[in-house]
């Protein structure tokens, strides 16, 4: 049997559960309700966050916010998505316009090791890639694949439990990876980024690390350098 065949089958019998359908339109939702506000906000000409300029993110929107129309256009685009999502007949357009600009904010959070997007722009980003799945039928004839016509649907009421529980690992698995990926972080405030100075491996060193970031605006991974050199200094000792 042919790949493409396989997938098929398999879309068809996804799309045809009742359940799934459910989950597609609360993933397409929320995706819309993650994009509405944070499209507004740009449009609307206010800085997106009250982060000091200090903090890595903070430095990096401070920037973006100076950018003048690059910052509305990206507004722009964000509500676009939203949009193009909350209709049935452009969800596919939306879902292709919405993941590049998601990837990259997942990326950046990543980068900064910014907690506010920490867990919830990875989630993102996968819920697009779901949604292009759940699509299949639209977007197959884009992959290198022979195309045989697709399947009928045949209605299916049966609760898929195994796809469900592969929802909560998925986002337990994310959640875990995300919070334990870093041993430091910057955190949003001085006061906030010292309180995980206790459990660090050299305590000093996490102060020099937030202080750093907060009261003097180093770069993060210079200050991330200079915590590493009094770790390793420690274990000589």
């Amino acid at each position: 049997m042919r790949l493409s065949q396989r997938l098929d089958e398999l879309h068809a019998k996804v799309r045809s559960n009742k359940w799934m359908g459910y989950f597609t339109t609360f993933t397409r939702l929320a995706l819309v309700a993650g994009f509405l506000m944070a499209g507004y906000v740009k449009i609307s000409g206010e800085r997106f966050t009250d982060l000091h300029n200090n903090q890595p993110m903070g430095h990096f929107l401070e920037a973006l916010y100076h950018t003048g129309y690059y910052y509305t256009f990206i507004g722009y685009a964000q509500i676009l998505a939203a949009l193009l999502l909350l209709v049935p007949r452009t969800v596919v357009l939306g879902t292709l316009l919405y993941l590049p600009i998601i990837l990259n904010i997942c990326i950046l959070s990543l980068a900064v090791r910014f907690e506010g997007s920490l867990l919830t722009a990875p989630l993102m980003v996968i819920a697009c890639i779901y949604l292009l799945c759940w699509h299949y039928d639209r977007i197959k004839y884009i992959l290198p694949f022979n195309h045989p016509p697709t399947l009928q649907l045949v209605k299916d009421d049966k609760f898929p439990k195994w796809f469900f529980a592969g929802v909560l690992a998925t986002f337990l698995a994310v959640g875990f990876t995300v919070t334990h990926i870093y041993n430091l972080l910057p955190r949003n405030t001085l006061k906030y980024c010292e309180k995980q100075c206790a459990d660090s491996a050299n305590p000093e060193g996490c102060k020099i690390f937030c202080e750093g970031i907060h009261q003097k605006g180093q770069d993060l991974n210079k200050s991330l350098d200079i915590y590493e050199r009094a770790v390793q200094n420690d274990k000589r000792k």
